[in-house]
Parts: structure tokens; sequence; C-alpha cells
């Protein structure tokens, strides 16, 4: 009898242990530690800046920027090209190729800032560029326009001009929309050099001009043939006055014809003016 009412008095002892465990208030979970934030719980944990130290690209130096708008440089626009810029400038896209460090011409970026005068030129505000000779050298006084323009086939440079083609002129410079000369003609007519000097651009790779040769006289002018329908020679070939360079064509144009241009100092002047009568 005593030892059944011991085992019910433990059994009672238990029952009522489990009862107060359950009425007693839920224990605090165990801290979390989260690896490398020893002593903190996730939710204090300071979420780590962004890395800022890295440029963008929008802040990418732009080549050649330190010399923007200085005498002797260009800055590259939308749509051009190096053989564009080399044209307007009277100089050969080679040229500029070496003195700009170019691996590719054909990467060139908007706002890119190249050389387009020798290195050690001075160019004037005139936009004649001079040649210093020696450390010492000056450069060379602005020459004073002429009273006149001057007579067909003669220069200050010395240099004369022959007519490139023999057809009918069906287009004049105009400054605006024209130039140069336009010259008719059939398709396969000779294309003649105007004068000595060396191929600085023969191909199709400016627009509007199609099959074009440009030739470099000297440091003061250059010829331009466009639309022909075969080029007959190759860049940094020497030509002579009269050699037959090309054959007349269309490519890029309306109709059969060549377009001559004459450039000084990469400027666009009346070739009618540096032509002999005929």
């Amino acid at each position: 009898m005593k030892a059944c009412l011991v085992s019910r008095l433990g059994l009672a002892g238990i029952l009522l242990a489990f009862l107060a465990g359950c009425n007693s208030p839920p224990r605090a979970p165990a801290p979390v530690e989260t690896r490398g934030a020893v002593g903190r719980s996730p939710a204090t944990a300071p979420v780590p800046a962004p890395d800022t130290s890295a440029a963008s690209p929008s802040s990418k130096a732009i080549p050649g920027s330190e010399n923007a708008g200085k005498p002797g440089f260009y800055t590259v626009q939308r749509g051009d090209t190096l053989t564009r810029i080399a044209l307007d400038h009277g100089q050969s896209w080679r040229d500029l190729a070496t003195w700009n460090q170019l691996s590719n011409a054909h990467l060139i970026e908007v706002g890119q800032v190249l050389r387009v005068s020798p290195p050690g030129a001075v160019t004037e505000p005139s936009g004649v560029v001079v040649q210093p000779i020696g450390s010492s050298a000056q450069a060379a006084p602005k020459p004073s326009p002429p009273a006149s323009p001057p007579a067909p086939a003669a220069n200050d440079s010395g240099l004369s001009f022959a007519w490139p083609a023999n057809g009918t002129v069906i287009g004049t410079f105009d400054e605006v929309k024209n130039k140069g000369l336009d010259i008719a003609g059939q398709a396969g007519d000779p294309v003649l050099a105007a004068a000595d000097g060396q191929v600085v651009y023969a191909g199709a790779g400016l627009r509007g001009y199609g099959n074009l040769i440009i030739l470099k006289h000297n440091n003061t002018f250059l010829t331009a043939y466009a639309h022909n329908q075969s080029l007959l020679v190759k860049e940094d070939q020497q030509v002579r006055r009269g050699q037959k360079i090309a054959e007349m064509g269309k490519t890029d144009a309306d109709r059969v014809k060549l377009h001559f241009e004459i450039r000084r100092q990469g400027k666009p002047v009346d070739p009618a003016k540096f032509l002999p009568a005929r």
C-alpha cells in the first residue's frame, strides 16, 4: 500500500513539473553569430558602401584632350574619317596616323584631338604651316594677300597645273555646294595628274567621292580626282604631270564625270584660277 502511494505521488510530481514548464515564459533564442561580424546580429551589421574608386566609362580621358584648341590640332567631329580630316588639312592620312600614333587608322572617336601639322611646325593664324629650321628659327611672316586673283596656271609656290581631263566643264566652283570642277566625259576616258606629285590616297573610303585619288604636290597643294571607274596608281607612288592615273566613271555620282579639286593648305580653291585657258 505504501509503495503504491509513493508511486502515485511520484507520477503526480512529474505531471505538475510538466504543467509548470508549459506555463513558464519562453526562453530567449540562442544568439546567432555571423562570420565576419563577431558580436553583432545580422540585423545590425552595416551594409558595405559601393566601391566608387574605379573611374566610370564617361570619365575616361579622351586622347589628346590636353591639346584641344591649340594651333595645329583638330578635334574629331561626328562623321569624320581620318581621310576626310587629312584632305581638309592638306596632309596624308598616313602622316596623321604616324603623328598621332594610331595603330588603327579606322578607329578615331568623337572628341579625340589629333595633330594635323608636322611635329615642330608653327601654324600661323592664317592657317599657313611653317616648318622651323633649328631651335632659333623664327616663323616666316604672313604673306600679304594678293591684290588680284593669281593668273591661271600660276601660284605662289611656283607650281603649275594642267587640265586633268579633256571634257566639257559641267559644274563650276561655288565654295558651298561644289568644291571643285565637274568635267564631263565617257566611261573609261583618261584622268591625268594635274602636276607632279605623290599619291597619298587611292580608294573609295570618302563618302560622296566614289573611287578617289588624292595627290600631294608640295606642302601647300593637293589635288583630288573623284568618281573614277578604275584607279591606276597606288598610295605612295610618285606620278608625273599628264600621267594617266585613272579612268573616268560615275562611282557615287549621277552620271559619268570627273570631279576635280585643288586644295591650298587643305582649303578648296577655284581650279579655274589655276588651270590654263582653253
